[in-house]
């Protein structure tokens, strides 16, 4: 018998596959039509500069679709490396205590990105893609949930979602 993983010994469980394009509306006809995901909810990040929606498939699965806000230089190196089309951003797992799979990781030597602890609600660290092959990988501790229930989809869209900046997307 194989024995747990490094991750998985402290309670990782992967969550979502993110998906970044210039625009969420160009993904919706593949993610949501095309494969059937049923939106979830999402929200912006004024503080970084992008917009995310989560679509979940039978099952469980999920993937979260993101764009830039107007204005944002977030995901310009990425828009970059991918000739401007977008793909795959980043895996996701939630961990149950962010500071142990911290630890974990720091203690085998791997180059951590973008430590954020401030948000009770949302704890994170990524591994960052030079370990991981080129991937992204984001490790997440969940606080307690959003107060308030989510936006609908055209909402979301019209820029009034959680934290929303009032600014449609594009």
């Amino acid at each position: 018998m194989e024995s747990a993983s490094e991750l998985e010994a402290i309670g990782a469980v992967f969550d979502h596959t993110a998906v970044a394009a210039p625009r969420i509306r160009d993904l919706l006809p593949i993610y949501r039509d095309l494969l059937g995901g049923t939106y979830l909810g999402g929200g912006d990040n004024t503080r970084s500069g992008y917009r995310t929606l989560q679509l979940e498939y039978p099952g469980g699965n999920k993937v979260e679709l993101m764009e830039p806000l107007a204005g944002s230089t977030f995901f310009d190196s990425f828009f970059e490396l991918t000739r401007g089309r977008g793909g795959v951003h980043h895996l996701n797992f939630h961990v149950p205590d962010i500071d142990a799979a911290v630890a974990a990781l720091r203690a085998r030597g791997y180059r951590l990105h973008g430590l954020n602890l401030g948000d009770p609600r949302w704890r994170e660290v990524f591994l960052h893609p030079k370990e991981a092959h080129g991937v992204l990988i984001q490790l997440a501790q969940r606080g307690y949930p959003h107060p308030d229930p989510a936006p609908s989809l055209e909402d979301l869209l019209a820029g009034h979602g959680r934290r929303g900046n009032g600014v449609p997307s594009p």
